[in-house]
């Protein structure tokens, strides 16, 4: 597995430096750190760390997903103790926090006290996806860092409906069309066999496979996941030759002609309510600006600003951690 991105396609550059979303601003930390540019040095280190693990793209995809997606983007999930975030059963495997700690260390110190874990994430999650071939979109910063983690861990697993998904996303107030852009982010996936070996062999125990893959497709995929093989063997969802560290729509590609490795990719290719958004992105040409727009729309869920939250002095602890 390959772990060098190569910054591959149509590269778009966007950059809004007075638009505002409620408290959160695009260029919120312009000036606030002396004539050092902030998301210059986010940037930076997320360069090196990407040109070593490719991986490293999906990681922060993930992990900024796993943290909007539970009590907002507060980074909340970046916290350890034992009520963690990261030891709920959803998020035992993700992975991200090391370089979200060396952007923290590397801001803090230039100017210690101004720019919180919750940007950072979105920061750096932008730039690994810039990285990997899809749009620099514009972050909107401001967010300030939760106090405590969340207590439930309510995560979209990888064989929900489509209607159930529709409604996990509406419920953090992003649109149908929102869902297919964003969950077109497992184009730079990975999946462990456990997650879909039934597909390939016991259906809905039916003894048979799910009659919606491939054919040819199930025999690739049988192929790296053997029915008596380690469910633990790791797959990449976007199987396109030359994609997979790519952030391109290839994925929506592939779940069109009936390649999709998880149920709920699948299913967004043939339900009556996706099947339609799947085909103008496989065959369009805004997966890039749309992508970005659904990320910076995410990244609005239930953000702390003001007064609200603080700025942590590191990313797995609250500051009352340090009296």
């Amino acid at each position: 597995m390959s772990t060098k991105i190569i910054a591959l396609g149509l590269i778009l550059f966007l950059s809004f430096t007075s638009l505002t979303f409620g408290a959160l601003q695009v260029g919120f930390y312009k000036g606030k750190c002396g004539f050092r540019d902030v998301e210059s040095i986010v940037a930076g280190v997320v360069a090196d760390a990407v040109e070593n693990d490719g991986t490293l793209v999906a990681a922060l995809l993930r992990l900024q997903f796993h943290d909007c997606f539970v009590s907002g983007c507060d980074a909340s999930l970046l916290l350890d103790g034992s009520d963690s975030e990261k030891l709920a059963p959803p998020n035992l495997s993700v992975r991200g926090y090391d370089l979200i700690d060396d952007v923290k260390l590397a801001v803090e110190s230039v100017c210690p006290g101004v720019v919180s874990c919750a940007d950072i994430i979105a920061m750096a999650t932008r730039d690994a996806v810039h990285l990997a071939g899809g749009a620099r979109y514009s972050v909107e910063t401001g967010r300030r860092d939760g106090f405590k983690p969340a207590k439930n861990v309510d995560l979209p697993g990888p064989s929900i409906s489509v209607p159930d998904s529709i409604e996990a996303f509406s419920k953090r107030n992003l649109t149908t069309t929102d869902m297919v852009y964003l969950l077109g982010g497992h184009t730079v996936g990975v999946s462990q066999c456990l997650f879909f070996k039934d597909r390939l062999y016991n259906y809905k125990n039916t003894g048979r496979p799910d009659p919606t893959i491939d054919p040819w497709f199930l025999n690739n995929l049988r192929d790296q996941c053997p029915e008596d093989s380690n469910d633990n063997n790791v797959v990449f969802l976007d199987q396109t030759s030359m994609s997979s560290f790519v952030v391109d729509k290839s994925f929506h590609k592939q779940i069109w002609q009936r390649r999709g490795i998880l149920e709920i990719d699948q299913q967004l290719a043939l339900h009556p309510s996706t099947k339609d958004l799947v085909t103008k992105v496989a065959f369009g040409f805004d997966f890039a600006s749309k992508f970005g727009d659904a990320m910076i729309k995410m990244g609005r869920f239930r953000v702390l600003t003001g007064s609200d939250g603080e700025i942590r002095r590191t990313c797995e602890a609250v500051n009352s951690a340090w009296l």
